[in-house]
């Protein structure tokens, strides 16, 4: 590992305090490129997630799906995680801390959309990140992306009634043009482009040439789009994130504590089950991430921009990154 690499969090963390305060100091000015979007979907960001994505798919050798089911245990791991216990932990805990140990600090309504807003990301597994997680971890690359597509078909089907139960509300109601463009530009696109780049380019340099010149130098490219994506995410939400910021550190701690929780019981569970780093890896850190894009769309639809449980949402993003990182020195650090 590099040095700048080594110090990864530092600059992540450096990043979303750039963005934070480039956003209080000049929201107006920039407010154009939260603007540019399509379905709740942000174009600059959806560009820089692209750039992460593809170093990932670029890796994916597609004749070599055919033995995926050779990792059932591994996606059974995945599907049991996310959508049986993922969801109900992240109502509890956000339960637990918000309605009941800060009660002092904040009032019904308040307490209401954030968990609102915690249960919305809950019910939202990580479609796009994971790949960036999984890459850092050495993750099996066909592997995660047969993860990620069974997730994207059950979050179709499941979304909707796991909120509508979680919420005790019967309009939810999914924006599921917002999750058709996400799928789209953040796994169709760059799974395409990744295909066809692995097949010019070894057809073209050969084999050794792809693996030991083209793909190292993608690295860099994945990690600086990570961090832009960070300035210009924080730069849309500064304002928000200065006017409450006690709040937010009420509304990070069972989110943190969530995102612990299912890491490590996905980890621990597919250590059992004698999973290899590669799946066992990318296994734990989907459940752990989550679809924030479509999660501040909902948010956003159901309880409007300023409310509550738009900034939970918010809040989400804010702690993502440092703690997904964390994640993945720790899946690297027990690599067996």
């Amino acid at each position: 590992m590099g040095k700048f690499e080594k110090y990864l969090s530092l600059w992540v963390l450096a990043c979303i305090a750039i963005g934070i305060f480039l956003g209080y100091l000049a929201g107006d000015s920039i407010a154009f490129l939260s603007d540019l979007e399509v379905a709740k979907v942000n174009l600059p960001v959806a560009i820089l997630v692209w750039m992460m994505i593809y170093p990932m798919m670029v890796q994916i050798d597609f004749s070599s799906l055919k033995n995926v089911t050779k990792n059932a245990k591994g996606i059974g791991l995945t599907l049991v995680v996310n959508w049986l216990i993922k969801p109900f932990s992240m109502a509890f805990f956000a339960w637990l801390f918000l309605d009941q140990i800060f009660q002092a600090f904040l009032s019904p309504t308040e307490a209401s959309e954030y968990i609102a807003g915690a249960i919305i990301l809950g019910a939202a597994p990580c479609t796009a990140m994971v790949f960036v997680w999984s890459y850092l971890t050495k993750g099996d690359a066909n592997y995660t992306l047969v993860q990620v597509s069974l997730n994207d078909l059950i979050l179709v089907v499941a979304f909707i009634p796991i909120v509508k139960f979680l919420l005790g509300v019967t309009d939810v109601e999914i924006p599921y043009d917002t999750l058709l463009y996400s799928v789209f530009i953040f796994v169709v696109i760059p799974l395409l482009s990744g295909y066809l780049s692995n097949k010019l380019l070894i057809q073209k340099y050969g084999k050794e040439w792809f693996e030991k010149r083209f793909l190292p130098k993608l690295k860099p490219v994945s990690i600086l789009a990570l961090l832009t994506t960070l300035i210009l995410l924080f730069a849309f939400q500064g304002e928000r994130i200065i006017a409450k910021p006690f709040h937010i550190l009420l509304i990070a701690v069972p989110l943190t504590l969530q995102t612990y929780f299912i890491f490590f019981l996905a980890w621990f569970a597919g250590r059992f089950m004698k999973l290899k780093h590669q799946i066992c890896a990318p296994s734990a850190l989907i459940g752990a991430s989550n679809f924030f894009e479509l999660a501040v769309a909902v948010a956003i639809s159901l309880f409007g921009l300023n409310s509550g449980a738009s900034l939970a949402t918010v809040v989400g993003i804010l702690i993502e990154v440092p703690v997904m990182l964390s994640l993945v020195w720790l899946a690297n650090k027990w690599r067996y």
